[in-house]
């Protein structure tokens, strides 16, 4: 089974937790042990999973993203401006997998899955793909 998702960020970076629309997919699916991946189509955006328990997470790694990937730079030569966010997306990766058991994501306790937006605001996709097995 594979779905897509069009979802509307807010801000230039921002994380937002999709692990609700993953294992929506999965209920759907009806598969109980396998694989889900979930994958992101865009150079400027990812896909990660990190904690989703105490927001300060999201926010620290924004703010160190930004330290080391600054906005602006001298250097850079891409014409749109937005270098730091495709060295963003490149560092967190355009998607992930998780295993799936008993018809559930197999996440730590303290686990989420996130769209990363790197060059907001936009409307932007992501698929999520179910495989039994």
């Amino acid at each position: 089974m594979l779905k897509k998702f069009t979802i509307r960020t807010a801000k230039r970076d921002e994380m937002i937790d999709i692990t609700k629309y993953v294992q929506d997919v999965v209920n759907e699916s009806g598969v109980q042990e396998g694989i889900v991946v979930v994958y992101c189509p865009h150079t400027t955006a990812g896909i990660t999973i990190n904690e989703n328990a105490d927001p300060d997470v999201k926010r620290d790694m924004i703010r160190r993203f930004d330290e080391v990937y600054p906005w602006e730079h001298e250097l850079d030569r891409h014409i749109e401006g937005n270098t730091a966010a495709h060295m963003k997306a490149s560092t967190v990766g355009a998607s992930q997998h998780v295993i799936v058991t008993e018809g559930k994501l197999l996440l730590g306790t303290w686990q989420g899955v996130y769209f990363c937006e790197y060059d907001g605001p936009r409307h932007r996709t992501f698929f999520v793909k179910v495989l039994e097995g």
